[in-house]
């Protein structure tokens, strides 16, 4: 299952903090040797400054007690650098922690500013500092305390493009403190804030879009109403366009979302003719089971590619939860998505044939005939299937439906919506790139 593994393709727009728990999950999953894993963390701790976590990964690689000279050396400068950045920092910080001084600070950010430097004789030195002294708490995996403080820094800082930076190290703190409510604040926040008008640049603000669409998942499949919000968010338009023109593997989550979520979207035919022109680009069990039933209507292929999306979910450390003990249970989600995946097959087939014997229906799902006539009736009545049961002949009879040629019409003419605006960032990219050499 190794080949339908996306950590190759997700790392890389997350921050580095973040790819450890994917890492996490992997080794748990032992979806690759044990020592590649360990490897591949040592490699991504030697760009941080968790020096301690990286020697106790290297004794455990190599089985020994030792660890090279150059790691002690490092943590030794470590160890100064945060000294020194506390010391520029602690005068601001002592502030922040006088609970009397804070009742001070008020929504205006300008008049904090002066009269903190009227008087406290801090300054913007010092509120640089707090800045670069939360960073490399964050660097050394304290979490918490950088999450404080980068908090503090947003309410006195007045640099935007600092600010925005903060901002995406508050909700990656927050993700990895799993405090999924708090993270789902900032990610509003930072959504509002790459939508808008006064944002960067149109290609800064389709990476921004696929850099929070990545940093989502974690949120998403980890909040109780996530599969409804990844609908609303990657479904949008300008996100939808993003994620096929840079970020297709994508798909994969918002399908999942769009199967096991209870209650059937109107966008759920649209984004088929995504899951359909994007076949070329990415494919998975997933997308593939959908393109399967609503594109091909391969009922039997669909079947196959059910135990394919077991296992993908199965090993894929988004698509699970997390026990309470650190283990992970893909259960809950696996099951979901298999009972509506089956709901799915028998919806379509029932709506492509004309009579359907319901001994035959009740062979496939397993259940004698008076359970499977139950179950229809239900079906039936849930998706507004235009159907009868015939009890004599044990059938059921549906009737037929014929698409308006009006609203086939708005179909063909939504999709150049779509492709219009993928076409204009393709350009844009071509450009930008053109550009820098």
């Amino acid at each position: 299952m190794a080949t339908y593994d996306l950590t190759p393709r997700i790392a890389p727009n997350l921050d580095r903090h973040l790819v450890f728990p994917l890492l996490e999950f992997l080794q748990e999953s032992q979806l690759y040797p044990d020592e590649q894993i360990l490897k591949a963390k040592i490699e991504l701790l030697n760009k941080t400054n968790m020096v301690d976590y990286a020697m106790d990964i290297h004794k455990s690689l190599y089985r020994t007690e030792e660890v090279p000279q150059d790691m002690i050396d490092r943590r030794a400068e470590v160890v100064a650098r945060l000294k020194a950045l506390e010391e520029a920092a602690a005068p601001l910080v002592e502030f922040l922690q006088n609970a009397s001084a804070m009742q001070e600070l008020r929504a205006d950010k300008q008049y904090n500013l002066q009269m903190l430097h009227e008087r406290y004789q801090i300054g913007q030195e010092q509120i640089e500092a707090l800045y670069q002294y939360a960073k490399f708490q964050f660097e050394c995996g304290n979490y918490s305390g950088a999450a404080d403080y980068l908090y503090q820094y947003r309410g006195l800082c007045n640099n935007s493009e600092r600010s925005l930076s903060a901002l995406w190290g508050k909700m990656a703190a927050e993700i990895l403190m799993q405090n999924w409510d708090i993270a789902l604040e900032e990610l509003n926040r930072l959504k509002e804030i790459i939508d808008s008008k006064s944002f960067s640049s149109p290609l800064n603000q389709v990476q921004s879009r696929i850099w929070l669409m990545h940093w989502s998942l974690f949120i998403f499949f980890n909040n109780d109403n996530g599969r409804t919000q990844i609908i609303d968010l990657f479904n949008q338009d300008k996100y939808l366009n993003a994620i096929q023109t840079n970020a297709p593997h994508l798909l994969r989550y918002l399908a999942t979302a769009f199967i096991v979520n209870k209650r059937r979207r109107p966008q759920f035919k649209d984004f088929i003719k995504v899951i359909q022109q994007e076949q070329h680009s990415y494919k998975d069990p997933i997308t593939e089971f959908l393109a399967c039933v609503y594109v091909n209507y391969d009922f039997d292929e669909a079947q196959k590619k059910m135990k394919e999306c077991e296992e993908v979910i199965l090993n894929d450390p988004f698509l699970g939860k997390r026990l309470e003990d650190g283990n992970f249970s893909n259960v809950l989600l696996r099951d979901e998505f298999l009972e509506n995946a089956r709901l799915f097959i028998f919806e379509t087939y029932c709506r492509i044939h004309q009579r359907i014997d319901i001994g035959v229906l009740a062979e496939k799902l397993n259940l004698n005939f008076e359970e499977a006539e139950r179950w229809i009736v239900n079906l039936i009545r849930n998706s507004k299937l235009d159907a009868k049961i015939d009890s004599e002949s044990g059938t059921v009879i549906m009737e037929p439906n014929h698409p308006n040629v009006y609203e086939q019409l708005i179909d063909h003419t939504k999709a150049l919506s779509g492709r219009t605006s993928k076409s204009v960032s393709q350009i844009l990219e071509h450009a930008h790139a053109q550009a820098a050499r």
